[in-house]
């Protein structure tokens, strides 16, 4: 619903946000790279993105994308008193502006989310694209 301050305010101000790029050479090589990232954010550079969107100057979301985001196979992985690491599938539809064009975003998300008095917030998002490519003329909304 474009409420972005809110969900700011469920994010940690440690908050690591981040996508890696799919590496596809050799069976036993890691699936994902450690070193390249399609984005790798943190709380202030994500504020500041939010922020961008207030002003005029926010071209790559106007007009603004519609989506729609299917969250599945939610499996908590590890719980304690203070955090709970948690994995999803989503598949997000993204479409914009008047053209029949629109993107489908597959991917598993690895959470941690972290109990900050009696709400849980988001401390960690580490977001496994299914493709090697992403093929979306921009990427500026949050997964």
């Amino acid at each position: 619903n474009h409420e972005l301050h809110k969900w700011l305010d469920l994010l940690t101000e440690d908050l690591i946000y981040e996508m890696p790029l799919r590496v596809t050479r050799e069976r036993d090589s890691p699936q994902f790279s450690e070193d390249s990232f399609f984005f790798k954010e943190d709380y202030k550079s994500i504020e500041a993105r939010i922020m961008r969107f207030d002003t005029e100057h926010a071209w790559s979301e106007n007009p603004p994308s519609r989506t729609r985001r299917f969250v599945t196979n939610i499996r908590c992985e590890k719980s304690n008193e203070e955090e709970i690491a948690v994995k999803n599938n989503l598949l997000l539809y993204r479409a914009q502006g008047d053209t029949v064009d629109f993107d489908l975003l597959p991917a598993e998300r690895h959470d941690v989310l972290r109990w900050n008095e009696d709400e849980l917030r988001l401390a960690n998002r580490r977001i496994l694209f299914n493709q090697t490519i992403l093929d979306s003329k921009n990427l500026s909304i949050f997964l």
